[in-house]
């Protein structure tokens, strides 16, 4: 059974929305900034010294000129002494300026990959605290997009384009200053020229800024569904399903070519426009500098000299190049805010919500037979109770499950549980079998809380199981699924996922209670084998055994088998169910089978369909009943 709401595991999610509060976000980002403040304004300080040493250089330019050279080839003097202390005193400024910048940036580097660092932690540890609900809602490529396109661009945006900004500000403030200084006849042609390239600039990014957002949500869109066929290649072969696959695919990837080319077709030709924009500019003012000398130096006293134009012209470029920049990195800022966007809306999905407040903890018998909690590890559990009034109480685990009238909906409106009651006693047995869909799995997923049941009421040792902190009520629930995930590490790690804090004994005091040790033991390196890639070396039994050792190693009191031996053959079965059988023994157990024969010893079986309970009884009842177990059992042994 396989119940999620819209949207399923893997699939493609929606594009999200285009940003909406951009000063929030650049505000948002900004609060990273706080614990590298010393390094942020050493950062700010190279950039603001390596900015003036380029003013410094274009300035040099007029007293080059007019005071060293014009004057030695007027008076066709030899001595180069004064010129080459002024290129030597130039030539430490621009060391200065080399200086400045290798620090700026090497600081830059490091506050960047640092801030880059605090969000994956943050959006990783944020998502440790997510429902399975988004998991079950959202692509999983796509989320990962967020962990490295999305962060990516943050990090080029934090590393490259602030400090460009800002030193083009500083640069473009302090110019236009020197500008009118020389001349202000030039600057206001330089001013009505730079206001032609903004609204050119302003046009062009306006137009490529929306695509770029379009680019990372195709994107994600592209990574989900890379993942999605990378899991199930298996499926896709069997089916033939290739072209198909590569159909969609191509689908998916015009989409991401159109936004993207869109977006950086109108980026690439953005620096080019203002570039040659930029040299025309050049050029003018060289022709306008030259005309206004010679016109006013007809009475000898020439307002522009030689040295003047040279400076300016230097000025000029130094004023333009700032302002092409800044129109450079807005594509830069809009693609890594839309970055930022998806991260913050990552960030801010709600954690999964837990009010309870009844705990599970190690108990021992005191002197009257009372229960006592206790930091040994007794083997009996219990739960501890806050009530109102300051006092405790201890009830000790027993595992008994009990439902009342439930009603749940994935999707409201759409419900799959319809007044189910049913209950197991500490010890029972119990089965529920039925057709995919009828709501088998949706009844054990009820009970570990991983969804909220919309009516009714979930007792477990008579507790509301709301009033029971989820972490406790999980940790009291032992699971065999079907789907085993296995991690990257030894087997020894593995198995000891269930309890971090297990010995090696108790590791394989499990795998043998599993069945599990005679096959690891023949293993390469035993227990120390490595697995990767979700154990792909090992068989489907194998790895079903590995996920019994772990449940074993848990020793929870209640235990949820859901289609534990489904996908494995008839020889390696009796192995498993072998496992299985010593692992059930004095617990409470839902077991979920498509196979009959697993479930005929069950001590109550119950038949499921469209979401309501329609027969329960044991295998002998239901048979003697001749209803819908009769007519599956004398059917086939399997219900698919």
């Amino acid at each position: 059974m396989n119940n999620r709401g819209p949207g399923m595991r893997g699939g493609k999610m929606a594009a999200g929305p285009k940003p909406k509060n951009i000063k929030a976000t650049i505000v948002r980002l900004l609060s990273y900034f706080k614990d590298y403040r010393i390094p942020f304004i050493t950062v700010l300080a190279c950039v603001l010294l390596a900015a003036a040493t380029g003013i410094v250089v274009s300035m040099s330019l007029e007293p080059l000129i007019d005071d060293y050279i014009k004057p030695m080839v007027v008076s066709g003097s030899t001595d180069f002494s004064g010129l080459l202390m002024f290129i030597l005193r130039i030539g430490v400024v621009c060391v200065v300026g080399i200086i400045a910048t290798y620090v700026q940036n090497r600081t830059m580097v490091t506050i960047s990959q640092g801030i880059m660092k605090k969000v994956r932690d943050q959006m990783f540890s944020h998502m440790q605290t997510l429902p399975i609900r988004f998991f079950d809602t959202n692509a999983h490529g796509d989320i990962m997009s967020r962990y490295t396109n999305d962060t990516d661009t943050l990090s080029q945006m934090i590393s490259q384009s602030l400090t460009s900004i800002f030193s083009s500000l500083f640069t473009v403030v302090s110019v236009l200053i020197l500008m009118f200084i020389k001349s202000w006849q030039l600057t206001l042609f330089t001013l009505a020229f730079v206001f032609v390239m903004t609204i050119f600039a302003k046009n062009i990014a306006g137009k490529s800024g929306s695509y770029f957002i379009k680019q990372q949500q195709s994107l994600g869109a592209v990574n989900g569904y890379i993942e999605e066929m990378m899991h199930g290649q298996k499926v896709v072969k069997v089916f033939n399903h290739e072209q198909e696959a590569a159909e969609k695919f191509d689908a998916l990837n015009d989409e991401l070519c159109a936004n993207a080319t869109s977006a950086n077709k109108f980026a690439n030709i953005l620096m080019p426009i203002m570039m040659n924009l930029g040299n025309l500019q050049y050029v003018m003012i060289a022709i306008l500098g030259g005309i206004i000398a010679i016109v006013s130096g007809r009475d000898g006293t020439p307002l522009l000299t030689l040295g003047v134009i040279a400076a300016f012209l230097q000025l000029s470029k130094s004023f333009t190049q700032p302002v092409s920049q800044m129109s450079q990195q807005l594509n830069s800022i809009v693609m890594a805010l839309a970055g930022a966007e998806r991260i913050f809306s990552l960030l801010d999905e709600p954690p999964e919500v837990d009010d309870g407040y009844v705990t599970l903890v190690n108990a021992k018998r005191g002197a009257k037979g009372e229960l006592v909690e206790t930091e040994e590890h007794t083997g009996l559990w219990a739960w501890k109770h806050p009530h109102s009034d300051g006092t405790l109480t201890y009830t000790e685990v027993r595992g008994d499950v009990r439902m009342t009238e439930v009603d749940f909906a994935y999707v409201e409106g759409k419900t799959v549980l319809h007044d189910v009651t049913l209950f197991a006693e500490p010890g029972q047995k119990v089965a529920f079998v039925g057709s995919t869909g009828a709501g088998k799995t949706t009844i054990t997923n009820l009970i570990n809380r991983f969804y909220d049941i919309a009516d009714g009421k979930i007792r477990y040792d008579g507790i509301n199981i709301n009033k029971i902190k989820k972490n406790d009520l999980r940790r009291s629930l032992g699971f065999v699924l079907q789907d085993v995930h296995l991690f990257t590490g030894t087997v020894r790690d593995n198995i000891r996922y269930g309890k971090l804090d297990a010995t090696d004994e108790q590791v394989i005091e499990a795998a043998k209670l599993a069945n599990a040790h005679d096959f690891i033991t023949r293993l390469p390196q035993g227990y120390d084998t490595m697995l990767e890639g979700d154990g792909s070396g090992l068989s489907q039994g194998q790895r079903q055994l590995l996920s019994i050792a772990r449940a074993a190693i848990e020793n929870a009191p209640v235990l949820v088998m859901d289609e534990a031996t489904s996908s494995i053959d008839t020889r390696t079965e009796a192995i498993v169910q072998s496992g299985m059988d010593a692992l059930m023994r004095g617990r409470t157990v839902f077991v979920i089978a498509h196979r009959l024969s697993t479930v005929m010893n069950s001590d109550v079986i119950m038949v499921l369909e469209h979401g309501r309970i329609i027969e329960r009884g044991s295998h002998e009842q239901l048979i003697a009943e001749r209803g819908k177990y009769y007519q599956l059992y004398t059917g086939a042994f399997e219900l698919e």
